[in-house]
């Protein structure tokens, strides 16, 4: 038997980030398989890339991996799989979760295909990448056409995430599964898988309900799978008799239908026509869905949600020859459909098989594919000998394609594609070895082959409606690089749907978590927004170092880096201390660690936290290597010092000078408050010159290991000691007095350059004295006052009388007139008239101060009759006296005259100068200021009779 597997090429609606399955990481579900049909099994991953640089491909198979290789542009490698990690052949490996499947990751996109053979028979699987899996799939088997019992379908499930539920349903009620289930017994299949683990479904091939019974069943996930489906042997064509030359493998990766499309073209195969193997087979995933073929104005069938339509069943001639027996066929739908080719890899046996998932139309295609690595090969249990590859390529219109560097000659193409002007087609026979595609416009590109014995294929292209984004370097922040294809014309990167400013290459790094698209054009296609891709921060993993201080310490966890707040409950020791205790507080997420006691050294804990955004968890791994110390030896003390002179309520203190520690290598802070020190705020930078009152500073003495112990320093200002005895006096101003500061004192030091305790002969003045008591020195001032002497405000005269009146200076006062003879009273009697001088002192008994003044005669009577004799008082002779006045005043007190200078102190018994008054008795006060430097006050009185003839 022969079999040839064909894949065409198809274009669809974007890229899966820079050219098709050229992606990061890659999926592979299982299958199931006839025991019957395992012979000389041989299975093989063939890797190839466009990068230059060299880089590592992991290959996981149930989360456990199973080898590394390195791949380069030019050096795509292969990697051998065991059968058990793809393929199930008894009960026991179906219908339950199980540990088959594929997974690989590489730290640069690459293209990846999963090819496999028995005896006579084999296939290949090429992975879409990312856009391989999602969460909502519909089944595609071949029909079998020949019953058998060793045929089957077959579809397998591998979960990409943890907890991941998925249902099957929608299936034919008269399926039989191979472990007797049918669609009765169960309309629906539900079961919750772990990453890596994967789900087998098959059903035998020789029940005609199971012919066409699975296809278009529903495959419905929370979290993104990967499917595998077809048959892993069957036979589809449609012979003119009832003659099948055997069976083949059909089988294929699909896609989600969110990378769905309603626009395809579909290259024949290596089959002739009339072998009824070329064909297209169709399933709807919405109803009412339309199906036009080629040209055609008017559907050829409206498909329910599930259904499926064979193209060529009925009609065999949807195949149209372009020229030079190039063959193809343009399909278009009302809505998005799964589109599968059914082809034979040579023209005449009806035994060579393939199938192809065939992607949608778009504009958005890449313009290079960028290598398929190893084009011919296929793991073959014997060498494959006169075997031949036919490589097809589909791009727009008008564009200029090359192979490997050299362009393509007329008689490869290109072949119009009736029912569109905008494609394409190209075929170029017998290729082998590594081939790079490019095209001046969007392009894609499959292959068929086949020999005698064994037939292949594979196809790259995109496989989404939209372009999506990829990664070419990481997993995650920091490292992670992601791409969108260069082949496009415009790019602008968005994080949370906010354009993130100079994004506008093809590639970009993020540097933080979050959703992020982008927004690209290529010629006139509008544009386009790609699917959000979620970026994640790596686990952090972070070195501290912190000693532990013979105390327990509380180690709060905190992001390094990260904004968002730590959630307690993630709080976990990874690794506990060897030479302590770690215990975490579930409420704060507070570690506490305590060492053993009396342990001093090294210890280790590693723990870990997670933040508080739920979409995009940033977590941190922490090791935090300790040391052990003791604290510093510290004492309390005490520092006095003296006031200082300008605000005796402060001293300044040398705080170095406080004896804390007696202990070497340490360190010493000073600061104002207990809570300062602990805090290493508020510090006194100058230690060497500090004022301060009466108080408390505190010490931090920090050893080597940064542990530190607080002391105390009691600062007493020790306040000025002053003489109780040495007071301010009050002497005469000739005089001199005794000074005494009083004993007790260690020195003294006068102003006077006295150093004795007492000094003498001290007159008027301001005077300090230096008092020493032990260090300080107090400097106390004294002044002796000159007493205030006494004045002689005014002096009455009355006949013969005087009576001194005395302000200031301290009462009782002492009167004299000659100096000699002093008296208490201030009255003088029997004054004799002329000068005299008035003496006073006070109590201070200091010289007297001394007032001259004048005693007038006392003029009684005038007649002024112009005789000569008394006409007139004349006081003209007191002339020299200041502010002399005379005032006449009759009997009633009225003032009737006033002598002054103007009259010459003189009174002539009249009141203005002409009218005589009447006789009688008038008064009369003549007042002066004697011209001394008190200005005294002198007032004099007395009466006069005027006698007038008149």
């Amino acid at each position: 038997m022969k079999k040839i597997l064909s894949v065409i090429l198809l274009l669809f609606a974007a890229i899966q980030m820079l050219f098709a399955q050229r992606d990061t990481e890659h999926w592979f579900a299982p299958m199931a398989a006839r025991s019957t049909k395992l012979i000389d099994p041989k299975q093989a991953l063939y890797l190839s890339t466009d990068s230059t640089t060299p880089f590592p491909v992991e290959i996981y198979s149930n989360n456990t991996l199973l080898g590394t290789v390195t791949i380069s542009k030019g050096a795509p490698q292969t990697f051998d799989v065991p059968l058990n990690r793809m393929v199930a052949s008894t009960t026991g490996e179906l219908f339950a979760p199980g540990n088959k499947g594929l997974y690989l990751k590489g730290t640069k996109p690459f293209f990846t295909t999963y090819r496999f053979s028995v005896s006579s028979h084999g296939e290949i699987l090429t992975s879409k990448g990312k856009a391989g899996i999602g969460k909502k799939f519909y089944t595609v088997t071949a029909p079998i056409e020949e019953l058998d019992s060793g045929y089957n379908f077959t579809a397998g499930i591998l979960a990409t995430e943890d907890n991941t539920v998925v249902t099957v349903s929608d299936y034919n009620s008269n399926v039989v599964f191979t472990n007797g289930w049918t669609g009765v017994t169960n309309p629906t299949l539900t079961f919750t898988l772990n990453k890596g683990q994967s789900y087998i479904i098959e059903g035998v091939g020789d029940k005609a309900m199971n012919k066409e019974g699975f296809i278009g069943a529903k495959i419905e996930a929370d979290k993104p799978v990967s499917v595998t489906n077809g048959n892993f042997n069957g036979q589809f064509a449609i012979p003119t008799g009832s003659f099948w030359d055997g069976s083949d493998i059909i089988m294929d990766q699909s896609v989600p239908v969110d990378r769905l499309g309603n626009e395809f073209v579909v290259v024949k195969g290596n089959g002739n026509i009339s072998e009824r193997m070329e064909d297209a087979l169709i399933v709807a995933t919405e109803g009412g869905t339309q199906v036009f073929i080629n040209n055609a104005t008017t559907p050829v069938v409206t498909l329910a949600e599930g259904q499926s339509y064979r193209v060529n069943k009925v009609n065999n001639n949807n195949y149209i020859n372009q020229g030079n027996n190039h063959y193809n066929m343009y399909i278009r739908t009302t809505k998005n459909v799964y589109v599968y080719q059914l082809m034979a890899g040579i023209a005449d046996s009806n035994a060579t098989l393939g199938f192809n998932y065939i992607p949608p139309l778009n504009c958005y295609l890449p313009r290079k594919i960028d290598e398929i690595g190893k084009i011919k090969d296929l793991p073959y249990y014997t060498t494959l000998t006169n075997h031949i590859v036919k490589l097809n390529i589909l791009t727009e219109t008008g564009a200029t394609v090359a192979v490997n560097g050299t362009a393509l000659p007329a008689t490869q193409g290109p072949f119009p594609v009736s029912g569109t002007s905008n494609w394409v087609s190209y075929s170029v026979p017998d290729i082998t070895g590594n081939v790079t595609i490019t095209s001046t416009k969007a392009v894609t590109a499959g292959i068929s082959g086949g020999s005698g014995v064994v037939g292949y294929g594979g196809y790259f292209a995109g496989f989404s409606s939209i372009p999506v984004i990829a990664k070419t370097t990481g997993d995650c922040i920091p490292g992670l690089v992601l791409e969108v294809g260069d082949s496009f014309d415009t790019y602008q990167w968005y994080k949370e749907n906010v354009a993130i400013p100079g994004a506008n290459s093809f590639s970009y790094t993020p540097t933080e978590s979050g959703n992020y698209t982008v927004k690209i054009t290529v010629g006139s296609c509008p544009p386009v927004v790609t699917p959000v891709y979620k970026v994640y921060t790596c686990l952090t993993k972070t070195t501290l170092n912190d000693t532990v201080c013979d105390v327990v310490k509380q180690i709060v966890p905190v992001f390094t880096n990260s904004t968002q707040n730590v959630v307690p409950g993630t709080v976990t020791i990874l690794t506990q201390p060897a030479h302590g205790n770690a215990i975490i507080d579930p409420v704060t997420g507070v570690i506490s660690y305590a060492p053993a006691f009396g342990y001093i050294g090294p210890d280790t804990i590693v723990y870990k936290f997670c933040g508080d955004n739920a979409d995009f968890t940033d977590c941190e791994e922490i090791t935090l290597n300790l040391t052990i110390s003791e604290s510093p030896v510290v004492n309390n003390a005490g520092l006095r010092t003296c006031f200082l002179e300008s605000n005796t309520a402060t001293g300044l203190f040398n705080l170095t000078n406080a004896l804390v520690t007696t202990q070497n290598g340490v360190t010493k802070k000073y600061y104002p408050s207990l809570a300062d020190a602990n805090a290493g705020t508020n510090e006194i930078l100058n230690p060497l010159a500090y004022v301060a009152p009466n108080g408390v500073v505190y010490v931090k003495v920090i050893n080597a290991n940064g542990c530190y112990r607080v002391a105390e320093v009691t600062l007493t200002v020790m306040p000025p000691v002053k003489s109780d005895v040495l007071v301010d006096k009050i002497i005469c101003m000739e005089g001199k007095t005794t000074l005494d500061a009083g004993p007790g004192f260690k020195g003294y030091e006068w102003s006077t350059g006295a150093t004795t305790q007492v000094i003498q002969n001290v007159g008027v003045g301001t005077y300090w004295v230096k008092l020493r008591t032990g260090d300080c020195v107090t400097t106390q001032t004294v002044k002796v006052y000159a007493s205030e002497q006494p004045v002689i405000s005014n002096v009455d005269i009355s006949n013969n009388t005087i009576t001194v009146n005395v302000v200031g200076g301290t009462p009782p006062y002492k009167y004299s007139i000659d100096n000699i003879t002093w008296q208490d009273s201030n009255i003088f009697t029997n004054m004799p008239r002329g000068n005299a001088s008035v003496y006073v002192k006070d109590d201070y008994n200091c010289e007297p101060i001394k007032v001259d003044i004048t005693i007038p005669n006392l003029i009684n009577v005038i007649t002024p009759n112009a005789d000569g004799v008394n006409d007139e008082i004349d006081y003209s002779s007191l002339a020299n006296k200041n502010n002399l006045v005379i005032n006449i005043f009759d009997r009633y007190g009225t003032k009737i005259y006033q002598a002054d200078k103007s009259n010459g102190y003189k009174w002539n018994g009249t009141v203005d100068g002409s009218k005589r008054v009447s006789t009688g008795n008038y008064w009369y006060e003549v007042g002066w200021t004697e011209p001394n430097s008190k200005q005294t006050a002198i007032k004099f009185s007395g009466w006069i009779l005027v006698k007038n003839r008149e």
